[in-house]
């Protein structure tokens, strides 16, 4: 069976990984390596084992949080779709169940709210870990005269959290954001398509979502 430190450890991926996140260096994205696809692939994890989904599936959520940019070292551009076949390749040349696989790279390839949706567990997981990891230390360029409105969003914010109530039955991502950086609305702006993406994945797994920002509730 195919485990997730088997994919971590994985050489070739890890160059994959890296390569794709020097192209997104390239034209100036957000960090798109190690920090974010292991922040995605833990969070993932933590929210279908907090549901109590199957310890595997769990980890199929991990390895598919893990993959999920790797298609960003074809293009940026449809990087869910091109990510998805290389995922499935990559996994079915090293003997992953079919079934699995097919969770795995179905996941990786609706990760995008321009063509994706929660069509499974582990995506539903995804799409929430992805679209949540909003934080200043993935902005390679702090000049706030010169950064795009992503970059400037991105290093306003000073915390981030997604914080799950099984109880409730809700998850909410909190964000502290620096007003002097920023203004909420230009969160909404780039965001909002992303967080209604989110509202979507967290139904799928039976969830509300919220968006609480400066303690403000906002969605």
């Amino acid at each position: 069976m195919l485990t997730f430190n088997d994919i971590k450890n994985d050489r070739e991926i890890s160059t994959y990984i890296r390569k794709a996140d020097d192209a997104m260096c390239a034209i100036g994205y957000t960090e798109h390596s190690f920090p974010h696809v292991l922040k995605c692939a833990d969070q993932a994890a933590f929210i279908l084992n907090a549901l109590d989904y199957p310890p595997r599936v769990a980890e199929l959520a991990r390895i598919a949080g893990y993959l999920h940019d790797i298609g960003n070292v074809i293009n940026r551009q449809d990087h869910a779709h091109s990510g998805a076949v290389m995922s499935f390749q990559l996994l079915h040349s090293r003997g992953m169940d079919p079934e699995e696989l097919a969770t795995v790279a179905c996941a990786i390839g609706n990760h995008d709210e321009a063509t994706g949706a929660p069509i499974n567990a582990v995506a539903a997981a995804l799409i929430l870990a992805d679209k949540s990891d909003v934080r200043r230390s993935r902005v390679r360029n702090a000049d706030y005269l010169t950064s795009d409105i992503h970059d400037r969003v991105n290093y306003a914010v000073e915390e981030s959290s997604l914080a799950l109530d099984t109880a409730g039955m809700n998850i909410a991502l909190r964000l502290t954001i620096d007003t002097g950086q920023n203004v909420v609305m230009d969160y909404f702006e780039i965001f909002l398509s992303r967080m209604l993406f989110c509202r979507r994945a967290a139904e799928y797994l039976n969830l509300c979502f919220n968006l609480v920002i400066n303690d403000v509730e906002l969605l």
